[in-house]
């Protein structure tokens, strides 16, 4: 367990949008995992990127799923960037599919129950595979593939009562963004136990489909670039309008922060 059990994390806005600050993968686990043994918390985590800050910038019901969140993380190194400049105090950029990896890891110890919500059943089949051999002992509790198709076309009280049987302390998310945290939104409310975490494309990641960026890129904020010779047809268009217009409201952001305090 954290050696700070008081520890809350600093809070700050990254155009307009709530991301909560944390120093390392480790003080993020430990809160979760205190509040979970402690307050039986639940609710779910938005990890968040330029794509869903410029989401929550453009469309207020996006916002409020962001705003509702029991924890709103920086996954992308320009959150960190902004954050940093706005001086909010322990921000850390904590990528979503290293956190699912430390977390599997780490929940061995802690006896943590895991359940997946996402990805093909091709997908899946290769995720459990893969975290077992890496991660023997991890308790995977249960595994559900969606159909292709609105959220409301699903059988969702199906997918709820199977995750609510689960028991599972840990419910990770993969349907990519904005449908994971539109469908945690409305049945978060539903889930009697455990955490729901929207973890984007950390279900390809570890069943292999996606590789990680070299550190280096991942430093000089080049991830994207890195993804993008990977899936150009897919990815091109999000940044196309994302990118530039983050750069211009992240800097319009830090100047009224700056600008703030001069006059404080």
């Amino acid at each position: 367990m954290s050696d700070r059990p008081d520890f809350l994390p600093f809070v700050t806005k990254v155009i307009g949008n709530k991301i909560n600050c944390f120093p390392s993968y480790r003080s993020l686990y430990d809160f979760i995992l205190k509040d979970l043994n402690e307050k039986q918390q639940r609710g779910y985590i938005t990890v968040n990127n330029v794509h869903t800050m410029m989401e929550g910038y453009r469309d207020p019901q996006f916002k409020r799923f962001i705003e509702e969140s029991y924890l709103s993380i920086p996954d992308g190194k320009p959150l960190q960037i902004v954050g940093k400049l706005k001086n909010a105090t322990g921000i850390s950029r904590l990528f979503g599919p290293t956190i699912l990896e430390k977390f599997l890891d780490w929940g061995r110890k802690d006896k943590t129950r895991h359940f997946l919500f996402g990805g093909t059943v091709e997908t899946l089949k290769a995720m459990q595979e893969k975290i077992l051999a890496r991660y023997p002992g991890t308790d995977i509790v249960g595994a559900i593939s969606p159909p292709f198709g609105a959220i409301s076309s699903w059988p969702n009280d199906i997918f709820v009562r199977e995750i609510n049987e689960s028991k599972a302390d840990m419910i990770w998310v993969g349907l990519g963004a904005p449908k994971q945290e539109a469908w945690m939104h409305q049945f978060s409310g539903q889930i009697d136990k455990g955490i729901l975490f929207g973890i984007g494309a950390g279900f390809s990641y570890i069943a292999g489909t996606t590789k990680h960026a070299p550190n280096w890129m991942k430093n000089a904020s080049l991830e994207w670039l890195f993804r993008l010779g990977q899936e150009p047809k897919r990815l091109f268009k999000r940044y196309l309008v994302t990118i530039p217009p983050f750069i211009f409201l992240a800097a319009a952001d830090v100047l009224s922060y700056k600008i703030g305090r001069r006059r404080e």
